[in-house]
């Protein structure tokens, strides 16, 4: 924060006392104005907008305690730091139980001075500039920037609009890439909770051993390496809501742990004993079929009914061809814009490739598609040359010299012929095992089970 751009109000009744303030930080750049009474001050807070107030507790006319509540009605944002004498430290501690920003006792120590009344302008400009991100996010996850108007898509929209409204546990199904992380967080920036955190976390993507940590958190000592307590991401989301992505990756042990965060809304750390109280909103992602999975016994049918409240299915790209157009030119305009690229749009040719393609990847494959061409193409359309799309059926088993050899059967294994194509397939992604996970089709928790059993990964 520049200080020439910060506005500082000095309010006390002592002549002599604010002329040394203003001496002082006049020095340091600040701008400054004065007051000689709570009651003065109170009333230029309700004319002028100022980014902090340096303010004096014992006042004759109107003190400063006084002046603080008031302030605080009128515009809670600025932050008042409040000055006192050594004998009435205990009414400053009251001052800040009142929402004062800090207190600084009599004589000044300036070092002291200069560096809270730094602190309090940044944690101020800090807690605008949050305002703003998320005011800018509920905008970008406004329910009217869903693109799709194919039947299913506005069909999900308008439920979403619903949802929002409520606390509802949500689940949302749909294949990997069809934007179940962008429903997630249209739910959550358009609903009372907004303010609030928003934590995501991918159940695949971490070991089970971990996960139970990372979404209730330990104490310390629990397990070796657990050198200091640990909130987890349920606490981290209280007052917000959390997106579990990837739940049918859970363990079943780990489903009961679940269940019961969900039933009596509480958790307990690794480690502790104590159950702490939670007010998160749960929402949370599959691209499998739970029922399936309860079929099997590899998921509990009590925490599907839990977390089945409200169903969204968020349909594939290949069922709503007719928002494919409409898409590809709003990620056009994205990418061209980012990457510096004035390309007009498509030609016939091209937009009947992208139509006719069967996008197993989703939205996610189409972005990749459009990104990747608009960077390497020379021309003002992209037509079907330029347009290289993914053939996931033909690239997911390659292996041997070339990305187009055919992986040689003859006596080998399934065990031997599976630990091949994933590793040709890790190689050919410059080791991202994401990326790997995703052309292979299955899960990130999955490819890291089989590299441990290949002997791969520790």
């Amino acid at each position: 924060m520049k200080n020439n751009k910060s506005t500082i109000l000095i309010v006390d009744d002592d002549q002599t006392h604010r002329n040394m303030l203003k001496t002082l930080l006049n020095k340091w750049g600040y701008s400054l104005e004065e007051a000689n009474d709570g009651q003065v001050a109170i009333d230029l807070v309700g004319e002028k907008p100022y980014d902090l107030i340096l303010m004096d507790i014992k006042m004759i006319k109107v003190s400063g305690l006084v002046a603080l509540e008031e302030i605080k009605k009128i515009n809670p944002a600025i932050p008042v730091i409040i000055m006192t004498a050594f004998s009435s430290v205990q009414t400053a501690v009251d001052a800040l139980q009142k929402g004062a920003y800090d207190y600084l006792t009599k004589p000044f120590d300036f070092d002291k001075l200069k560096l809270t009344i730094q602190r309090s302008l940044e944690h101020t400009q800090l807690k605008k500039e949050n305002t703003q991100l998320k005011e800018s996010l509920g905008k970008k996850f406004d329910c009217s920037n869903i693109i799709g108007k194919h039947e299913s898509m506005q069909k999900l929209i308008q439920t979403v609009s619903q949802v929002t409204k409520t606390d509802a546990t949500v689940l949302i199904n749909g294949e990997s890439g069809t934007g179940k992380e962008l429903i997630a967080s249209a739910i959550h920036y358009n609903s009372h909770r907004k303010s609030g955190p928003f934590i995501k976390i991918n159940c695949a993507a971490i070991t089970e051993t971990l996960l139970e940590s990372e979404l209730f958190g330990h104490e310390k000592g629990a397990f070796t390496g657990a050198t200091r307590r640990k909130e987890g991401k349920f606490q981290l989301a209280d007052n917000g809501s959390i997106f579990l992505d990837e739940i049918s990756e859970t363990s079943m042990s780990m489903q009961v742990k679940l269940l019961r965060a969900l039933q009596e809304r509480e958790i307990t750390p690794v480690g502790g004993e104590k159950p702490i109280k939670i007010d998160t909103r749960i929402i949370t992602a599959t691209n499998k079929n739970l029922v399936d999975l309860i079929d099997s016994d590899n998921f509990r049918e009590d925490l599907y009914y839990r977390l089945n409240v409200i169903n969204l299915r968020v349909p594939p790209l290949r069922e709503r061809v007719g928002d494919i157009p409409i898409l590809a030119q709003h990620f056009l305009k994205i990418y061209s814009e980012k990457n510096n690229r004035p390309i007009k749009g498509f030609t016939p040719n091209g937009m009947n490739k992208l139509t006719n393609h069967q996008w197993p990847g989703n939205v996610r494959e189409l972005i990749n598609t459009i990104e990747r061409s608009v960077i390497l193409s020379t021309q003002d359309y992209l037509g079907g040359n330029e347009l290289q799309t993914e053939d996931k059926s033909t690239e997911r088993f390659k292996t041997g010299s070339g990305d187009n050899a055919a992986i040689d059967l003859g006596d080998r294994t399934l065990y031997e012929i599976e630990k091949l194509a994933i590793l040709k397939m890790l190689e050919k992604t410059g080791n991202n095992k994401s990326e790997t996970a995703r052309r292979l089709g299955i899960a990130r928790r999955t490819l890291h089970l089989k590299l441990k059993e290949f002997g791969v990964m520790p």
